[in-house]
């Protein structure tokens, strides 16, 4: 059912855990499904993010693609961490059964609401960033 990579970052999951002093932290939940997803970014001057930690609070395949989309960003400069889509991270992990899409889905949405949070306590405006959107409903849960 999962990829040998989905199962590989479900056991040793790269970046768990938390940044004190993050650049931004960003959020996102589904209530139904019971994921929660926090990523904790250390964006340097030159926009560029220097670290990147994730808690993941879910199952499998969340914990999984939490673990790959913090790989896929770290190093990356802010406009590149962007265009990181869910797509890039299913690809990545070489696919996820459809039922567990929406956790690829949460990862895009967690590294999205990090960056917002970036942007707000930088009083900076990040091109083709949208404000988080935390109603709960939103990918039919």
């Amino acid at each position: 059912m999962y990829s040998e990579k989905v199962l590989e970052h479900f056991q040793h999951p790269r970046n768990m855990g938390e940044l004190e002093n993050a650049s931004g932290v960003g959020t996102v939940g589904n209530a139904k499904c019971g994921d929660i997803m926090r990523i904790f970014l250390d964006v340097d001057d030159a926009g560029v993010i220097r670290d990147v930690k994730f808690k993941t609070f879910g199952c499998g395949a969340a914990v999984a693609t939490s673990s790959m989309a913090t790989e896929m960003i770290k190093g990356k400069t802010i406009q590149e961490a962007l265009e990181v889509t869910n797509k890039a991270v299913m690809e990545a992990l070489d696919g996820l059964p459809a039922v567990k899409v929406h956790c690829s889905v949460l990862a895009e949405e967690a590294i999205h609401a990090a960056l917002w949070d970036y942007a707000e306590k930088n009083g900076i405006v990040i091109e083709g960033l949208k404000k988080p959107d935390n109603s709960e409903d939103e990918h039919g849960h």
